[in-house]
Order: C-alpha cells, then sequence, then structure tokens
C-alpha cells in the first residue's frame, strides 16, 4: 500500500484529504461512518466568537450532484468549542493521528481577532480562517472579495495568533492570485481555496448539475433580475457530474 503521509504546517497527517469544514461536524459525528486512519485531518464546522442559530427557513435543497445550502454559520461559539467540541476532535486525533482544524469566521476584526486569540491558547493544531464572512462595516461585503480588505483582517490575525494559520479564501474573490498574495504577505502559512460555491435554485425546478448552479448564480448577484442569466459550465458524464466533494486535498 503507497504512504500517503503529508507534512501539513509540521503535522505529519496519515494523507492528503482533510474532512472538509461543515462537511463532518466536528469528526466524531462520523467516526462508525469512515475509516479515519485513512484521513489526514478534520476542519471543524465553522465557528463564530459568539455563536449564533444560523438562517432561518429551508436551508437545504438537493440535488443530482450534491447541495445547495444556507446554514448561515449556525455554531456554538469558539468557548463553547474549546470546552466541548474540541477535546472529541483531540479524542479522534488520539486514536488516529487525524490534525484537528478550527474553522474561525468573523462579522469583524474585533470578533476575529479575540476568537483567533482563545483558538491561540487552545490545543487546537491549526487554525483556518474563513474570510467569507460578510464585513458589517462596509454594508456586508464579505473580507474575502477585496485583497485589501483580507490581508488586513489576516494581518490582525497573525499578530493575535500563536497557531499555524490557514487562510480559507472566498470563490467570489476580485482576484484569486492577488488573493493569494495579499493573505501571504499578510502573514498566512497555508491557504485553503476555497468556501462555498454561491448557488441559485431555478424556478423551473430543473435538476441541474452543481457545476452549473454556481456559475449561473454568478451571472446573476443581485442586478438586471428580469434579464436572462446565461452560465457557461462543464458537465461530467452520468457516474461523475460536476459538483464539489467534501474534503480538502492538501498539496505541499
Amino acid at each position: 500500500m503507497a504512504d500517503l503521509k503529508t507534512n501539513l504546517l509540521g503535522f505529519v497527517m496519515n494523507s492528503p484529504v482533510i474532512g472538509a469544514s461543515g462537511t463532518v461536524g466536528y469528526g466524531v459525528e462520523y467516526e462508525e461512518l469512515a475509516d479515519f486512519a485513512k484521513i489526514g485531518g478534520i476542519s471543524g464546522k465553522g465557528l463564530t466568537l459568539h455563536g449564533q442559530y444560523g438562517n432561518k427557513g429551508e436551508r437545504l435543497w438537493e440535488t443530482p450532484s450534491g447541495l445547495i445550502n444556507s446554514i448561515g454559520l449556525q455554531n456554538p461559539g469558539v468557548q463553547h468549542f474549546i470546552d466541548v467540541e474540541l477535546p472529541e476532535m483531540l479524542e479522534l486525533k488520539q486514536k488516529y493521528g487525524t490534525v484537528a482544524i478550527a474553522n474561525l469566521g468573523g462579522h469583524s476584526e474585533e470578533e476575529y481577532v479575540e476568537g483567533a486569540a482563545m483558538l491561540s491558547e487552545s490545543a487546537v493544531d491549526i487554525v483556518e480562517l474563513n474570510i467569507s464572512c460578510p464585513n458589517v462595516k462596509v454594508g456586508g461585503m464579505a473580507y474575502g472579495v477585496k485583497a485589501e480588505a483580507a490581508g488586513e483582517v489576516v494581518r490582525m490575525v497573525r499578530a493575535a495568533c500563536k497557531k499555524p494559520l490557514m487562510v480559507k479564501l472566498s470563490p467570489q474573490a476580485e482576484s484569486i492570485p492577488e488573493m493569494c498574495k495579499a493573505v501571504e504577505a499578510a502573514g498566512a502559512d497555508a491557504i485553503s481555496l476555497t468556501a462555498h460555491l454561491p448557488g441559485l435554485r431555478h424556478r423551473s425546478g430543473k435538476a441541474q448539475a452543481g457545476v452549473q448552479q454556481h456559475l449561473c448564480r454568478s451571472v446573476r448577484p443581485g442586478g438586471a433580475p428580469h434579464r436572462p442569466a446565461h452560465g457557461m459550465a462543464g458537465r461530467g458524464c452520468g457516474e461523475h457530474p460536476g459538483g464539489g466533494s467534501g474534503r480538502h486535498c492538501h498539496r505541499p
């Protein structure tokens, strides 16, 4: 059997596969369903400083190639995670060697910094900074859209966080290459690509492949709602339709 061991930020992982944030809870929920000895790490459900209940109404819409979701970052908050969920993740690490990664979001620079400082003093292995969250100071535009705003919040978090820092980029960034340069210069140790892809459920109700859904959404984000939207995307074959998987694959 091939040796898939991978070094990520000083941690030797069983494999380059990491359970992506939001798809595997905090790991313990899937312990009986997956062979964790073959998984390199678990990125826990996204956290905010104070926790939040998430969105009301319909949260999931099933498609042939996955799920469109609107969860709204439901989470127990950073302190609850440190007290309850993190010890469970560390038990998994003890059993299987899975690296424990905390995914942190925020609605202001202050929330990001305070949450990062708390996680920095915890036993978590890596902090994954989710910069797709809305910045309430500029009308709700995500930090991950403009490289300058992303670089600033990463710089502030870096100053407060002693843990290895992985920055999770937004697919809505104006320029992914420029975003990578900005967060690297601000102190990111690694980059995660990417946060959730925007989706659109058509009024017709016709089934669409996941890639088509988010590309159609990208050409109608709120402007000209009564005009035709033309999204171009490839499709996989019937056995392998387009869409995302619930995992990261680390590349050195």
